[in-house]
């Protein structure tokens, strides 16, 4: 499970040895709750899910400021749709429903969202959402906040939307509440999924 060390590894000096952190200390911890959370998650969504561990190889100086995983219906990639994404910032771990990098249809899923508030306006009161998959900026989840944030999603070509929850560095928790947390939110964004997957369809 992360911990301190996790949280280290972004202090490390130097691409290669970040990276080499990152493999050690991260991405086994990616790989073991992914595969419990696909587990939990494939009965729900009706799908097949696939594991994917960012590898950052398009990276030649700059060592990476986050990381991530995600779980995807698609084996080959998971950018082109909304997808379950599990990561680290140095200040927080996120749990997010992730639409990045332009997906084809991400104008018609931020229509669906739109039409369907009922979707997101009852998720739990810590939930909040990100426009910059690169930035660790984050929002409280509000009906008018997130509604703008939708309409940039459908107007702004390069836009982009996380919704989920955080944990921040600081948190005390043990291994079974945080994996549990982290389980009850996708759990709670599998509607969103759901529709949002239908949209693709």
């Amino acid at each position: 499970m992360f911990n301190e060390t996790s949280f280290e590894v972004f202090q490390v000096e130097g691409l290669d040895e970040r990276m080499a952190a990152i493999r050690k200390d991260i991405q086994p911890v990616f790989q073991s709750l992914n595969e419990y959370f696909k587990d939990k998650l494939e009965p729900e969504v009706e799908d097949e899910l696939f594991i994917h561990i960012a590898q950052h190889i398009r990276r030649t100086v700059h060592p990476p400021e986050n990381t991530w995983s995600a779980l995807s219906r698609q084996k080959r990639g998971y950018k082109m749709e909304a997808h379950f994404q599990l990561g680290i910032f140095p200040e927080y771990v996120f749990m997010w429903l992730s639409i990045i990098d332009q997906p084809k249809g991400k104008e018609q899923m931020a229509d669906a969202l739109l039409a369907h508030p009922e979707w997101w306006t009852n998720l739990p009161k810590d939930f909040v959402f990100n426009k910059d998959h690169t930035k660790s900026d984050y929002e409280p989840l509000t009906h008018e906040s997130f509604e703008k944030a939708l309409q940039r999603l459908k107007k702004v070509k390069k836009s982009e939307l996380q919704i989920g929850r955080i944990i921040p560095k600081d948190s005390e928790w043990d291994l079974e509440r945080m994996r549990q947390y982290m389980l009850e939110t996708y759990q709670a964004l599998v509607p969103i999924y759901i529709g949002l997957k239908e949209v693709g369809e």
